[in-house]
């Protein structure tokens, strides 16, 4: 039985996330479909993370099997790239293939996982950066991103983010460990990245969210220290919208 490990990009503002939603557009249900065409087998396919609606990929793993045993993908692996975008639209793509061993999961497996967030704040809009950063229109100043990249040590570590996901999420084990995070000016764009061994529900968006209000003054650098000690999430600025979203 033949399994493989495809590193994907995908632009997901077409797409109601990356999960299987019964037959909402979701950027696992047109791997499903590219597979079975490009194959002409059923197979499952498998993600590293379930990205919301309207959030890109830029690194994203699957892993492609078949789904019966007695089934086989008997296309060369140094193939399967340009078969499966044949199949897929033009906002996702496989960029590259590997067999790997039955028992390996792309999620459980994966050691860390680096998102980058995008903040262009500019006054005057750029339609090139269309669902593609967060338009925030306020200049953020030098002494701004300082602040930002200072309140961004206060999460880096383990902790428990209880206080750091979106409401209604049923997940219980809420502590995580930050490897890195920072914040940094290139051109017009203020990037956020962050590293972890994981991440709760809307997390990174509500990180962004607070520290964009820690840039502009409107909330304490120390705001993550007291969401760590009061465990509310009033503690804890706006949740940035998915669009300046992307899994690296």
């Amino acid at each position: 039985m033949s399994k493989f490990l495809l590193k994907i990009s995908y632009d997901g503002t077409n797409y109601n996330g990356y999960q299987l939603q019964n037959d909402l557009p979701t950027v696992a249900l047109m791997l499903n479909q590219a597979s079975r065409e490009a194959f002409g087998i059923e197979c499952n396919v498998t993600g590293c993370s379930r990205t919301d609606s309207g959030v890109h990929a830029l690194g994203f793993f699957v892993t492609v099997e078949p789904k019966s045993k007695d089934d086989e993908i008997t296309v060369p692996v140094s193939k399967i790239p340009l078969v499966m975008n044949l199949k897929l639209p033009d906002d996702i793509a496989v960029l590259d293939a590997k067999e790997v061993n039955d028992d390996f999961h792309p999620r459980y497996d994966a050691i860390s996982k680096e998102y980058v967030y995008r903040i262009h704040d500019s006054l005057i809009p750029n339609p090139f950066y269309k669902n593609h950063v967060l338009e925030y229109g306020k200049r953020i100043t030098d002494e701004g991103i300082a602040k930002m990249n200072e309140a961004c040590k206060y999460f880096v570590g383990s902790h428990e983010f209880d206080s750091f996901m979106a409401a209604g999420s049923q997940i219980k084990d809420t502590k995580r460990n930050v490897f890195y995070a920072s914040m940094e000016r290139k051109g017009d764009i203020v990037e956020f990245t962050v590293c972890a061994d994981g991440f709760l529900y809307n997390m990174v968006r509500i990180i962004a969210g607070t520290l964009v209000e820690v840039g502009l003054g409107k909330r304490e650098k120390d705001a993550f220290a007291r969401a760590f000690v009061s465990l509310n999430r009033l503690d804890l600025g706006m949740t940035a919208p998915p669009c300046g979203l992307e899994l690296t």
